[in-house]
């Protein structure tokens, strides 16, 4: 992992400065807004991120692809012969964005072999930034200081359970999935992969994400809370997969701080 130790701090770096320029769109509300074929909204926040994080990382490291949620039209007859590449969501949360809520994100991950080895988010609005190598450890860095982060253990869960849910989302949609008579608090947030690293900083005990997501939603998100001590898995429990379907839309999913919980018991879904 030294060759990623290396990449660890100008990958974190272009994330920043896709995150300003993110930042400085919101801040001044002037961007266009459209709608792609699936349906969900873009904006040229999304799409200038993409084009720097693109540019930069092809400077960085020319030899290695890169797979964006602004650029994901791959077939995998083209993508399955990458044992390394970049994945990023240049903007985690784009109807966040366009509600003003200030809750996204910039997400880039490293892929080798189909398994995330680095992940950097950074959260524009609180320039906040959660990363991770495998093997390495997790990482909060805030204020220019970088403290170790780790999920909450199991132990720890024994009064009351928090749940990080979507805005967006119904809350019964979560709540059916659950088990009776247990403590549960829910707590409403953003974008995917900032609710992925509260679960990683111990500030809530699971994630669940019920409806379509991409894989560039997870990547980056999946190496901080497993490097914290959690795991991503589907609803089935299942690990989920990176760059082995022609389809990159994951599976419903479960982001889980504590794995040694009795979690085939606590997911009550049919």
């Amino acid at each position: 992992m030294e060759r990623d130790n290396t990449l660890l701090e100008p990958v974190i770096e272009i994330a920043r400065q896709a995150g300003e320029q993110i930042r400085t769109i919101y801040e001044h509300g002037h961007y266009q807004e459209i709608t792609k074929s699936d349906n969900t909204p873009v904006t040229s926040a999304d799409l200038a991120a993409h084009e720097l994080i693109v540019a930069a990382l092809t400077k960085l490291a020319p030899e290695i692809p890169i797979l964006s949620e602004e650029d994901a039209d791959i077939p995998l007859s083209d993508r399955q012969g990458w044992g390394r590449y970049w994945l990023i969501d240049p903007l985690d949360g784009t109807q966040e964005f366009i509600a003003g809520s200030g809750d996204f994100a910039v997400n880039i991950a490293l892929i080798d072999n189909h398994v995330p080895v680095m992940g950097v988010v950074y959260a524009p609005i609180s320039q906040v930034c959660y990363f991770a190598v495998q093997g390495m450890g997790a990482f909060k860095r805030a204020n220019g200081v970088n403290s170790a982060i780790h999920s909450r253990e199991a132990s720890q869960v024994d009064k009351e359970m928090v749940i990080a849910v979507s805005r967006r989302q119904r809350l019964e949609a979560v709540t059916d999935l659950l088990e009776p008579g247990r403590n549960y608090r829910f707590v409403p947030f953003g974008s995917a992969s900032l609710k992925s690293c509260m679960v990683a900083e111990g500030e809530a005990d699971v994630y669940l994400r019920l409806g379509p997501t991409g894989e560039w939603d997870t990547g980056a998100s999946q190496c901080i809370v497993e490097q914290a001590g959690g795991r991503i898995l589907d609803i089935d429990l299942q690990p989920l997969s990176y760059n082995e379907r022609e389809s990159l839309e994951n599976p419903n999913y479960l982001v889980m701080g504590a794995p040694t919980l009795p979690w085939r018991e606590i997911l009550q879904h049919g």
